[in-house]
């Protein structure tokens, strides 16, 4: 019977389901695209993971290759090969350009393929002929020059014939950082050029492709056993490219977010979808319940409409959800960092389909469950009140079951737990937030339609006042659609602005013009005169560095020991340390005391305090890093506060000079110049000097206003999906009224209302829900971006008020426009039918 029942509403059609199929399908859509895409590139990384490192497994260590014993050791178990990274200069005439060198073997690739245009094999690449090394060459380096194939690039005292462009390079994936366009050389190229020198950052990989049958975990145990204090990082197929692996996790997430977010507001349009839907049969469900139909059975009649609907709807969402790895390959391309592997994946859409199925259980069942215990005697008071059944306490049951169980799947399906747990816990924060708002926006409406006199004692006002607290009123579904979708988009929007604002204001003006690095101790001071030479008015800071890694926290391993996810990075490779004597000018103390320019005890070390906070360190624990496989432990005397925003020079981690000495220091040098001086100051540098390398800052924050470009768009169009489910909802929820508000309009007309006063009185209803709600999103929003900044990105907060207030017009305009549609159309119906049909 209850089965019949849904099968003859379902002959009507879709109208009055038409958003919950819509909100269901985009939040659904949202989820299932972003879980197929994450796992979409992380089948690609598991299958491309040897082309990616190099071989199966991949030791990396700064300044010097791997000692023969090392290598020896390692050839027991397959084939060896060793590549090297370092920055230089390349230099055409009077062009210059930092490029990233890279000097292979014979034996590179041991995994994957370099592909070049025209294809040749390794050895005629990078042969010598007539006395001239080969080289391959990053396209946009050949542009930035203004060479092409057979020109001559220098590299310090080296010359290289350019015979190739790089067109793919396997192991590119792995390391993608890069200040400048690859050069592609033979190892014996690199150290013709002149630039190794004594502390020269050279990063060396050693790679190892498995002989059959050799155990990788049996070459681990064997290297930690024979050389227990060696400096080298050890990475394996596990985690090919970790920082890729983080990124992609970390865009899943927020795409995930966004996608939980449509769907809490698609929520809130179901539940109105559902309510409209059941107000129009309430006279149905009222004469079923007199004849002797039972609550249970025309509960389960409508559960079974809805819930076909809210299938259908979520199929729709799967469908789309599926093609999303399909559909960005055919778009992205060649620029995505690597080839997403076009696939059906069942997981994240088995995860898509049960946050669709207790989202609609959610919000379906309370108005389900009011509608089907409604008694008969309704069916005479309909046109005055709005449903009055009870859920039974079984519905209540289920209910909160429901609900509890999408905010578990919420937090237990997210790769961050802790992120989906303050998602969770931030949106019933809101959505309680904006359910008291409406509550008192209705209360202080019924307040001033007890006023006799001034502004709300005229008609048009006491019909909108009337309309806000009136039992039925819609203020909660706008007010909810509307507060949802606005928080969330004002939260991007100061996000973004505050972004944009820092690396496209602020920094430009306090940022320096160069780095320069590998500077050799003995070069300091004719560095300091080639630069006075050209810039007189330029500001020259430099500080000696030497590579290091943090090996234990607090007598711990620092693999095992816990560390916040922000501040993971100190943990990944190697990092910069600097010595000094005296506390730094631009150095603020946040715990502790500098040491004395004379100490002469124990190592000694000063760390940043945000890093300090995510490893737990306090003045007086002990931290040990690996130079050059030379274990240092470190008491920490005191906590910096670094402004790392300025991009002036700064160190995580500044160490006594007494810890360091011997160690073979390199200097590093920041210069602020002139802009009409900085290509002056660069050759007279890169001609004097050839093996320092200078980074433009700007060419750097340009890559930065890409990178931020590229995320706002990503942001942007994930916004969409939010401002979509509001406006489905928006919609909804003043449809879910337009019943009670044509019969309101012809009331009204009969009894002598104009249809200038109608419009005035819905204008000012609908557009005091658009203010309040808009102040209210405005204010919820920027909390939010506030803390993200400040407390998870760690970056400056200032507060945009242009963005603040085209929220609010926002706003207002939507509700206006809402009430418009909704407003129209009623006063366009005859008076005479509608009359008829009381």
């Amino acid at each position: 019977m209850a089965w019949r029942l849904a099968r003859r509403e379902l002959r009507g059609g879709l109208k009055g389901f038409r958003i919950l199929v819509a909100c269901l399908a985009l939040g659904v859509a949202a989820i299932a695209a972003s879980g197929s895409l994450k796992a979409a590139f992380h089948r690609a990384l598991a299958e491309d993971a040897r082309a990616i490192l190099g071989g199966d497994v991949e030791l990396r260590q700064s300044y010097e290759p791997l000692t023969a014993d090392q290598l020896a050791l390692l050839s027991r178990y397959g084939s060896v090969s060793t590549v090297s990274d370092m920055r230089a200069m390349a230099r055409v005439g009077e062009k210059r350009r930092l490029v990233e060198l890279k000097g292979v073997d014979a034996t590179y690739p041991l995994a994957g393929n370099l592909r070049t245009q025209p294809p040749l094999p390794m050895a005629q690449l990078l042969e010598r002929r007539d006395g001239m090394a080969g080289a391959a060459a990053d396209p946009h380096l050949l542009d930035a020059l203004g060479i092409g194939l057979g020109d001559r690039v220098q590299v310090g005292n080296a010359a290289f014939q350019i015979r190739a462009v790089i067109t793919a390079e396997p192991d590119r994936v792995a390391n993608a950082l890069s200040f400048g366009p690859r050069l592609l050389v033979a190892q014996d190229g690199i150290a013709a050029t002149g630039l190794v020198m004594p502390g020269s950052l050279i990063r060396w990989g050693t790679r190892l492709a498995l002989a059959p049958g050799a155990d990788l975990a049996q070459v681990r145990a064997d290297l930690a056993q024979a050389f227990p204090d060696a400096p080298f990082s050890w990475r394996d197929t596990s985690e090919a490219a970790p920082g890729l692996d983080r990124i992609l996790d970390n865009l899943a997430a927020f795409l995930t977010l966004v996608g939980l977010t449509a769907l809490l507001v698609g929520g809130i349009g179901i539940a109105n979808a559902v309510k409209a839907y059941l107000d129009g049969k309430l006279a149905n469900i009222a004469i079923l319940k007199a004849l002797g139909a039972p609550s249970r059975q025309i509960g389960a009649g409508y559960g079974l409409l809805i819930g076909s609907l809210a299938l259908l709807g979520i199929i729709l969402g799967l469908a789309v959800g599926a093609v999303a790895p399909w559909a960005l390959v055919q778009i992205a391309g060649e620029s995505l960092p690597l080839a997403a592997r076009v696939g059906l994946y069942p997981l994240p859409l088995m995860q898509a389909t049960a946050f669709g199925v207790l989202t609609a259980a959610t919000f379906a069942l309370w108005p389900l469950a009011q509608a089907a215990r409604v008694p008969a005697t309704a069916l005479f008071r309909s046109r005055i009140e709005p449903l009055s059944g009870r859920p039974s306490a079984f519905m209540l049951t289920v209910l909160a079951v429901s609900a509890l169980g999408l905010a578990a799947l919420a937090v237990l399906g997210a790769d961050r737990r802790d992120l989906a747990a303050v998602f969770v816990a931030a949106a019933l924060a809101l959505l309680g937030l904006f359910r008291g708002m409406a509550w008192g926006v209705s209360r202080l409406a019924a307040l001033a339609s007890r006023q006799r006199r001034g502004v709300w004692a005229r008609p048009a006002a006491r019909v909108a006042l009337a309309n806000l607290h009136r039992p039925g009123s819609s203020v909660v579904s706008m007010v909810l659609s509307l507060g949802l979708g606005l928080t969330v988009l004002v939260t991007i929007a100061l996000i973004e602005g505050n972004l944009a604002r820092q690396f496209g204001q602020t920094l430009p003006a306090r940022a320096p013009s160069f780095y320069f690095i590998d500077l050799q101790p003995d070069q300091a001071d004719e560095f300091d005169a080639l630069v006075r030479a050209v810039s007189p008015s330029a500001e020259v800071e430099k500080a000696p560095m030497v590579r290091g890694r943090i090996t234990h926290i607090k007598g711990l391993a620092a693999e095992s020991a816990e560390v916040a996810p922000e501040v993971q990075w100190a943990l990944r490779g190697d990092r910069g340390l600097t010595a000094a004597a005296k506390q730094p000018p631009h150095a603020v103390l946040a715990a502790g005391q500098w040491w004395a320019a004379d100490y002469a005890g124990s190592p000694l070390v000063s760390v940043d305090a945000g890093l300090a906070k995510g490893m737990g360190l306090q003045v007086g624990d002990t931290l040990a890093v690996n130079v050059l496989g030379r274990e240092l432990n470190l008491t920490v005397a005191n906590l910096r506060q670094v402004e790392w925003a300025s991009l002036n020079m700064n160190f995580a981690l500044i160490l006594s000079p007494n810890a360091l000495a011997g160690a073979p220091f390199i200097h590093i040098a920041t210069v602020h110049a002139p802009e009409a001086q900085e290509n002056a100051v660069e050759r007279a540098v890169s001609d004097a000097l050839p093996n320092v390398s200078a980074i433009r800052v700007k060419e750097a924050l340009i890559q930065v206003r890409a990178m931020i470009d590229n995320a706002d768009l990503a942001v942007r169009l994930a916004g969409l999906v939010t401002l979509a489910a509001g406006a489905l909802v928006l919609g909804g929820a003043v449809m879910a009224g337009h019943r009670r508000r044509v019969r309101e309009a012809v009331i009204l007309k009969v009894l002598g209302a104009s249809r200038a006063e109608l419009w005035r009185a819905w204008m000012l209803e609908f557009g005091i829900v658009g203010a309040v709600t808009g102040l209210a999103a405005a204010g919820f929003g920027s909390a939010a971006a506030w803390a993200i900044l400040v407390h998870v990105m760690r970056a400056d907060w200032t507060f945009l008020p242009g963005l603040t207030l085209a929220t609010l017009a926002i706003c207002i305009i939507a509700a206006l426009m809402a009430g418009f549609a909704g407003a129209f159309v009623a006063l366009r119906r005859p008076a005479a039918p509608v009359l008829r049909e009381e």
